[in-house]
């Protein structure tokens, strides 16, 4: 746990982690946070910050922020202005096909 935000600590998931060259990094990391969210690893109001998908996947921030961006745009997760990204409620992607 990340003793100042009582979160899990960063695990760098690309030394096991393999990109499939056909397709963007930005999609397959939102695929991976989407499985987080939906498998409850990352339960509603979870904080998804860009700095920590950069660390955890090996990524550059604008590929992050892709990534985010997908999930917002699915409705994975909700953004506000200041704060940062946090998991949606279910309510407004359970519905969804997965």
């Amino acid at each position: 746990m990340d003793p100042d935000q009582g979160l899990p600590s960063v695990v760098r998931v690309t030394d096991a982690w393999e990109f499939d060259p056909t397709s963007p990094k930005s999609e397959q990391i939102a695929a991976e946070i989407e499985r987080r969210i939906r498998n409850g690893t990352y339960p509603p109001k979870h904080p998804i910050f860009e700095v920590r998908l950069v660390q955890e996947f090996g990524v550059a921030r604008d590929t992050a922020r892709k990534a985010t961006a997908i999930l917002r745009e699915r409705g994975m997760i909700f953004t506000v202005r200041g704060m940062g990204s946090f998991v949606s409620d279910p309510s407004a992607w359970e519905a969804e096909p997965q």
